[in-house]
C-alpha cells in the first residue's frame, strides 16, 4: 500500500563494487512510512555487480514494496523530466564513470539524465562514490558535482558502532544516506543514541 502524498525517491545502482550498500538503502526506503514510491534503476554493469556481489537480480529488488523498476535506456521515463514530482536521488554505489558523466552533463542514460534533472531542479542528489585510489580527474569531478549542488558521499562505512556483521555496516551507511535525502529515520546505531 502506498502513502498518498508521501515522498518519492530515485535510487540507482551503478557498476562499482558495493552494491550491497545500495540494497540496504533501498530496503530502508521501502520500509519507511514517509516514502510513497521508489524509482529503481541500474546501469548495465550495476546489474552485473549486483548479481556477483549479492546473488540478487533487479527483479528481486523490484519485488520490494513501493519499488518501480525503470529501464536505464528509457530517456523518456518519468524521472527524466523536471516536471515529474520527486524528492531526490541517490546513486549507491556511484562508479567513477557515472560521476564523470554527471559532472560533464552527459545524459546518455536514464541514470545520468535523472541525476542531471536533480541538479537543475535543485533536488537532493547523493553520489556515493566507490573508487580507490582517486586520481585527479575523480577529485575534480567530485568538486564539480559538489559545486553544482550534489552531495558527494564516498562509500565509507563507520565503525564506531562496533559492527558485528557486514549488514551492520550497510545499514549504518544507509541511515546516513537517508539523512542526506531529508529522511530522519530512527536508528539505534547513531552516535550516542
Amino acid at each position: 500500500m502506498t502513502n498518498p502524498g508521501g515522498l518519492r525517491f530515485t535510487l540507482a545502482i551503478t557498476g562499482a563494487s558495493g552494491s550491497a550498500f545500495g540494497v540496504a538503502v533501498l530496503r530502508r526506503l521501502s520500509a519507511s512510512l514517509a516514502v510513497e514510491e521508489i524509482a529503481l534503476l541500474f546501469s548495465p554493469t550495476g546489474k552485473r555487480c549486483l548479481l556477483d556481489e549479492t546473488g540478487l537480480m533487479p527483479k528481486d529488488l523490484a519485488a520490494l514494496p513501493k519499488v518501480g523498476l525503470r529501464d536505464e535506456r528509457d530517456l523518456g521515463a518519468d524521472i527524466s523530466s523536471g516536471s515529474h514530482r520527486h524528492d531526490g536521488m541517490a546513486i549507491v554505489p556511484c562508479s567513477a564513470g557515472a560521476l564523470g558523466r554527471i559532472a560533464s552533463g552527459v545524459s546518455e542514460s536514464l541514470v545520468s539524465r535523472a541525476a542531471d534533472v536533480c541538479l537543475k531542479e535543485r533536488r537532493p542528489l547523493v553520489l556515493c562514490l566507490r573508487e580507490t585510489p582517486l586520481n585527479r580527474i575523480h577529485l575534480e569531478n567530485m568538486l564539480r558535482v559538489h559545486d553544482a549542488g550534489a552531495i558527494v558521499m564516498p562509500l565509507m562505512p563507520s565503525f564506531y558502532t562496533a559492527p558485528q556483521a557486514l549488514d551492520d555496516l550497510y545499514d549504518t551507511f544507509a541511515t546516513r544516506v537517508l539523512d542526506q535525502l531529508g529522511l530522519r529515520e530512527r536508528d539505534s546505531r547513531r552516535w550516542k543514541e
